[in-house]
C-alpha cells in the first residue's frame, strides 16, 4: 500500500510546477473559459503522464544521460518564455501583441519544460512496485486536475494585478526554471 501512496505524493509534487504555470497563464486571461482551462489541463496533464511513460520505457540504462542535461532543457525553456514575457509587460499597451498563452506551440513548450521531471520518474517508477498504468494515470490526474484549478485561481489573482501580470507570470516561470535548476544542480 506504501507505493500507492508514494505515487500520489510524488504525481501532487510533480503537478505543482504546472499548478503554478496555469495559475500565471490564467492572470493573463481576460475572461476564463472552461474549455480553455481543460486545454491547459489536457496540455500538462497529457505531457505529464507521457513523459514518465517515456523514461519507464526508456529504463534505467540511459538515466545518466538524462540526469545530466534535462535541468537545463527546462531552465532554458522557460527563462525564455518568462523573458519574453518580462519585455512585452514594459510596452505600452498600444504596442502589445495579442497575448495567448493558449496557443498550441506555447503550451506544448510549456508543457514540456515542466514535464522534464516526469520522465525521471519514469525511469525510477519501478521503485514504487506500482504498475506503470497506475502511476501514469494518477501523475496525469493530478496535473490535469492541479492545472485546471490553477488556471481560474490565475484568473482571479490577475484582477488584483491588472497592467503587471505579465511582469508577475514571467517572473514566476523564471523562478520555477531556476528552481528545477538549482534542485537538480544540488543533487550533484
Amino acid at each position: 500500500m506504501s507505493g500507492f501512496l508514494e505515487i500520489i505524493l510524488v504525481a501532487i509534487s510533480l503537478a505543482m510546477d504546472c499548478f503554478a504555470v496555469s495559475v500565471a497563464g490564467g492572470a493573463l486571461v481576460k475572461k476564463p473559459r472552461l474549455g480553455n482551462a481543460l486545454k491547459i489541463g489536457g496540455f500538462f496533464g497529457g505531457f505529464q503522464a507521457l513523459m514518465p511513460l517515456i523514461g519507464w520505457g526508456i529504463g534505467f540504462g540511459f538515466k545518466r544521460y538524462i540526469e545530466n542535461f534535462d535541468h537545463w532543457i527546462a531552465f532554458a525553456l522557460l527563462l525564455g518564455i518568462g523573458i519574453k514575457m518580462i519585455i512585452e509587460s514594459f510596452k505600452k499597451e498600444e504596442d502589445k501583441k495579442e497575448k495567448n498563452i493558449l496557443s498550441n506551440h506555447t503550451l506544448f513548450l510549456l508543457a514540456i519544460a515542466t514535464s522534464i521531471d516526469a520522465l525521471i520518474i519514469g525511469l525510477g517508477i519501478s521503485i514504487f512496485k506500482v504498475p506503470v498504468a497506475y502511476s501514469v494515470l494518477v501523475i496525469g490526474f493530478f496535473s490535469f486536475l492541479l492545472s485546471v484549478t490553477g488556471y481560474f485561481i490565475g484568473h482571479k489573482v490577475g484582477k488584483f494585478l491588472k497592467n503587471r501580470v505579465e511582469l508577475v507570470g514571467g517572473i514566476v516561470l523564471i523562478g520555477i526554471g531556476a528552481k528545477i535548476l538549482i534542485e537538480h544542480l544540488a543533487r550533484n
